[in-house]
């Protein structure tokens, strides 16, 4: 029998975004990393520097394509694109919303707040799933025995990683376990995943209010049965 060939897939969430009115800005374009998100995208760049990274992709939003840039640079890599990478599309984008904006008493919003299964505000869960899986896997073919990075956003990353780990894709975003700048990460064995990690090199740099709710991973990797 012939050795199985490992692959590793990090999925990074961007650093942090200038954003100075609080918005959620979703899809919009113009959006950009802060000094701090950018300091954040270069923790990560030195982070990687010695792994075997040959593949770097991005979200083609601003603020992915700044996280993913350093990285791609120190392994001496051509930056490409996978439109798959982008943020959930939501109903909100250009409009801030949030606890005690008095977003949920607005009669013109509750229609889009009925369903939070699918969800109703925005791309069904199920979409980013198909997507975002059709991402990685587009990622471990052109790394295939390496290392790649795609850099992507926090609801997309967290959905696919609650796919792969058998969760329930409806969730509390504030249990989310994806912070700034953080690397999910998929283990393949030639064309299945066989473990999921979660790493926060930078999580000395993210604010503490900014910081995933969700209780820190015990151990490297979450590994799979055959």
């Amino acid at each position: 029998m012939s050795a199985k060939e490992t692959t590793v897939v990090h999925l990074m969430r961007h650093g942090e975004v200038h954003n100075p009115d609080g918005v959620l800005y979703g899809r919009r374009p113009g959006y950009h990393l802060s000094d701090l998100g950018r300091r954040m995208a270069d923790r990560v760049a030195e982070h990687l520097a010695d792994r075997d990274v040959t593949h770097v992709v991005s979200s083609p939003l601003e603020r992915a394509q700044e996280t993913a840039q350093p990285i791609a640079e120190a392994h001496g890599l051509a930056l490409g694109t996978d439109g798959r990478l982008i943020e959930a599309g939501n109903v909100f984008e250009g409009k801030t919303f949030g606890v005690g904006d008095g977003a949920l008493r607005r009669p013109g919003n509750w229609k889009h707040l009925t369903n939070p299964f699918r969800p109703s505000w925005g791309e069904p869960y199920v979409d980013q799933v198909v997507r975002m899986m059709g991402a990685l896997d587009a990622a471990r073919d052109a790394a295939r025995g390496h290392e790649a990075v795609c850099v992507s956003h926090q609801l997309p990353i967290w959905v696919v990683r609650s796919f792969v780990e058998k969760r329930r894709l409806w969730h509390d975003p504030r249990r989310r376990q994806c912070t700034l700048a953080s690397l999910t990460t998929f283990t393949y064995e030639d064309d299945r995943i066989v473990s999921v990690g979660y790493t926060e090199p930078a999580r000395d740099l993210v604010p503490p209010h900014l910081l995933a709710g969700a209780k820190p991973v015990k151990g490297k990797a979450k590994a799979f049965g055959a």
